[in-house]
């Protein structure tokens, strides 16, 4: 109400420039005691919430100011002392008895005798023109305390004409704007201006991180040369920003009232307020007018150990696809920042195998300097065994939501020792690549560490003669997305061979359109058009797909529709099948794709008629007003109609950010010589391979290989049991949001958002040469949870809400290709089950004697399966699929 109050008042306030008579500050007058009542309330709920649903509470006084001393020389300089006394605690809103914590608690009983007494013992204010200018105050008074008494102190920070400041008060130095007119004043504070100690991270995606918006107002009026009432009244509201419907709101309000006038004492004779103030109380010393850091601890919380035993059932490998898995992630977590390195090393040398990868997620997620001393000096990296081990504390380290340099250190220590299994060590290159990348981001480009990481990626990348250390760096650059990269970029896409362009282009796919030059334009259009040597379809497609995603000329887009019927057949598809998409989609490159369609020498029907089974396709997951949600389906064949490349992405996004969620490809080579075919041109001497790559969460992980050479692929065949296999299994932090919010009233309030993902994927390829078919699967198993904790501790009284939502979800691919005559039968399949949906708001109050209020409301509801669609032709080809299999079911052998 106030906010609308004061809205209406700056309309008006250029009629007055100040307050009516009043050209310097207020002043109080001699030998009267000003008798005030005061009140301060917090109230927490959603943001819809009603007023009377909240949780909070109100703390109400008397306050007695009167004038302590007067200088001389500026009747305008003046001591205040202020006198809290009479101290209440109620709850804002009405309750019946049963749900009032309050009912029948004296102050004394709440608050405690050694708080009460130190609340009602008087500050001073040095006032100076209506500017605090000191404020004094006992020493080693508790500091929640020291900060209520700020927070009403703070009330006494005026000026009586219109105009911006800079001033301090509990909030900090801040920005404030004044409207004067007649006999009121207007104080509008800009929070977010406003400079105080800070504690907390956020979380490294915007599009995964809170959002908050932030008010205050202060209205005072004034009678006498004095004040006679001040109202204020500051709001916070934080929003999950992929779901701003997961929210709270906070509301402050203070208010001080003026009931009657006596007569006090009179005034101390001095010139000198260092000595007026010895005289009033020699105890009395200044204090910054800032509120100062309060400790909190909890009490009657379980040890580490304990939680541990708690939950570590829910963490057993078979139950990490439900929702209670990563419930007890989470708040395993929040235990584990406040460990010690010695605790931690102790649950994880007395962990069996079963569970400790999951503890590994949750310790390392923790990310504290006690968990990272703890992990490294748990793991041994010498010892190649334990491999499973250490890829789960990197893969934890790569999706860490606000990494240190301090991280990225260790790894690099880490890296340049001894360490005993070769996947371990690329692992660890490529996850130091994704931590550049995030440091980066947040303007640790020059950090001491990442300026060593980039000189260590980028000189190995250069140095390196062997295969795989080549593809090592290069999935490294591929994290780190490196501007000065480019260049090694470009030489690797062009000059190297089969998996090393083919990772080049990709890395370089990963890059914002700002950092596609023209250079890199044109050495993508000769891979295209293969004008110094024959490469790879995957290479081709891909160095096509860059080139429409990043705002193509009309000759660009013109010779690449031209190429289309000169392609090998699948090629010539695929092709024809991106294109389609990108107009369907209405992505950036379609206005000029329709442009050059208008040519018909470009535009004709030999050269979109072609056959094939390869596709291009895009569709909406979700769309919502706060983020949505597109996947991609990319599946290339090989002339003889076997698998050569698989490629799913699904990415979230709202109109500032984005996320690229998962990709998983699935590419096979050199299968054709199983089937007696031939291979396509540029293909002939490739070595049999299958392999699955994965980026989660905007980090690539290290490749998976199924098999690789004939050898292998024979055995792989005849030992074969059709079951997937798995490419990352663990759990994830998601969100992770913590701030401690000062109010003006000088109570804090702490704002905690944690989101978590337990995920399973996993991939397959089965291969029958009896039935001349050929299967490849993906599956994405996963249980979200987000809960948000807001909580307003006084520590004689709490007051607080918790808002959470959790679901269990399942998305399937499966392609399935009949090779048995051509054009061959491909049937793609997309996916989701019927999975749960759960949200509760619990809202509570307590006192330290374990009096408490809640009030708990939840909703549950299933969210309906379904397949997700795609092109009409893949819907005949399943058809067709499908009754060739019937029939084959029932047919003699």
């Amino acid at each position: 109400m106030i906010l609308l109050t004061v809205l209406f008042l700056c309309i008006f306030s250029t009629n007055s420039a100040s307050v009516k008579g009043h050209t310097t500050g207020p002043r109080i007058n001699n030998d009267k005691l000003y008798k005030f009542t005061y009140s301060t309330e917090v109230l927490i709920d959603r943001v819809k919430g009603l007023p009377e649903d909240s949780a909070g509470y109100r703390i109400s006084s008397g306050v007695d100011v009167n004038l302590v001393w007067r200088n001389p020389n500026n009747d305008d300089d003046q001591l205040i002392k202020i006198m809290i006394k009479d101290v209440k605690i109620e709850n804002v809103n009405e309750r019946p008895a049963a749900k009032n914590i309050f009912k029948g608690k004296h102050s004394e009983n709440i608050i405690g005798k050694e708080y009460l007494s130190a609340l009602q013992r008087p500050i001073v204010l040095q006032w100076t023109r209506g500017k605090v200018k000191n404020f004094y105050s006992y020493k080693n008074e508790p500091a929640v305390v020291q900060n209520l008494k700020r927070g009403l102190a703070s009330l006494f920070q005026i000026q009586l004409h219109s105009g911006a400041a800079r001033e301090v008060d509990v909030s900090g130095k801040c920005n404030v704007t004044y409207h004067a007119r007649e006999s009121q004043v207007t104080k509008i504070k800009a929070l977010g201006t406003c400079e105080i100690e800070k504690t907390g991270f956020t979380s490294h995606n915007e599009l995964l991180d809170v959002s908050t918006k932030v008010t205050s107002a202060t209205i005072y009026v004034l009678e006498d040369s004095f004040i006679k009432s001040v109202r204020a009244e500051e709001n916070h509201v934080l929003s999950l920003n992929f779901r701003q419907t997961t929210n709270a709101k906070i509301v402050s309000k203070q208010k001080l009232e003026l009931k009657s006038t006596e007569a006090g004492p009179g005034v101390i004779a001095g010139k000198q307020v260092a000595s007026v103030i010895k005289t009033l109380d020699p105890n009395y010393i200044a204090l910054p007018l800032v509120a100062e850091p309060v400790k909190t601890e909890c009490k009657n919380c379980p040890s580490i150990s304990e939680h541990w035993q708690a939950i570590r059932k829910q963490l057993e490998p078979e139950n990490l696809s439900k929702a209670e898995a990563t419930r007890s992630f989470l708040s395993f977590i929040q235990n584990l920042r406040e460990a010690t390195k010695e605790e931690i090393l102790q649950i994880l040398r007395s962990e069996r195998n079963a569970v400790l990868p999951q503890l590994v997620d949750a310790v390392t997620s923790a990310q504290t300097p006690a968990s990272l001393e703890a992990m490294l000096e748990f793991l041994d990296f010498k010892n190649g065994s334990s491999s499973v081990l250490q890829e789960r504390f990197l893969y934890a380290c790569g999706f860490a939501s606000h990494p240190n340099e301090l991280l990225l250190k260790s790894l690099i220590n880490r890296l340049q020792g001894q360490i005993g299994n070769s996947e371990i060590r690329e692992t660890v290159t490529i996850i130091v690549g994704a931590l550049i990348k995030k440091l980066c981001d947040k303007g640790g480009c020059k950090l001491p560490a990442v300026v060593r990481a980039k000189k260590l990626i980028l000189g190995g990348l250069d140095r390196a003669k062997k295969e795989d250390d080549v593809k090592m760096y290069l999935l490294a650059m591929k994290n780190a997305l490196l501007p000065e990269g480019i260049p090694l970029l470009l030489k690797y896409a062009e000059s190297g061979e089969g998996p090393i362009s083919n990772i080049a282009v990709t890395a370089l796919q990963r890059y914002g359109i700002s950092f596609i030059t023209s250079e890199v334009k044109e050495t993508m259009n000769r891979i295209y058009h293969q004008n110094y040597k024959i490469y790879e379809k995957t290479l081709r497609t891909t160095a096509a797909a860059i080139i429409f995603s990043s705002n193509p000329s009309y000759m660009e887009v013109k010779n690449l529709l031209l190429s289309i019927g000169e392609l090998p057949l699948e090629m010539n598809k695929y092709m024809l099948s991106l294109v389609q998409d990108i107009l369907h989609f209405e992505m950036p490159a379609s206005k000029m794709i329709r442009k050059v369609l208008k040519d018909m020498v470009v535009h004709n029907y030999d050269r979109f008629s072609k056959t094939g089974s390869s596709s291009a396709y895009s569709g909406y997951v979700t769309r919502g007003p706060d983020a949505s949600s597109t996947y991609s389906l990319d599946i290339l064949y090989s002339g003889s109609g076997i698998l050569r490349s698989s490629n799913m992405n699904i990415f979230l996004f709202n109109k500032n950010a984005h996320l690229h969620a998962s990709q998983v490809v699935i590419e096979a080579q050199g299968l054709e010589a199983i089937i007696a075919a031939s291979a396509d041109e540029g293909e002939e001497n490739l070595e049999s391979f299958a392999g699955m790559s994965a980026i989660l969460f905007d980090v690539q992980l290290r490749p998976v290989t199924f098999f690789q050479g004939y050898g292998d692929l024979m055995s792989k065949m005849i030992s074969a049991t059709g079951d997937s296999m798995n490419v990352v299994k663990g759990l994830i932090l998601l969100t992770d949001y913590s701030q401690v919010i000062q109010l003006q009233s000088g109570l804090k309030a702490s704002a905690e958002f944690q989101g978590g993902l337990a995920i399973d994927i996993s991939g397959g390829m089965e291969f029958s040469l009896w039935y001349r078919e050929s299967k490849t699967s993906v599956k994405n198993r996963g249980a979200l949870v987000v809960a948000g904790n807001i909580v307003v501790d006084s520590f004689f009284v709490k007051a607080g809400m918790e808002t959470s939502f959790e679901t269990e979800a399942t998305l399937n691919f499966i392609s399935t290709v009949q090779f048995s005559e051509y054009p061959f039968l491909v049937c793609m399949q997309m996916d989701n089950i019927e999975s749960p949906f759960r949200q509760y708001v619990t809202k509570y109050e307590s006192l330290p004697s374990g009096k408490r209020y809640t009030s708990r409301k939840g909703k549950v509801r299933l969210l309906a399966g379904s397949e997700y669609p795609l092109h009409q032709e893949n819907s005949n080809m399943c058809r067709k699929v499908f009754s060739t299999q019937s029939d084959s079911s029932d047919s003699w052998f």
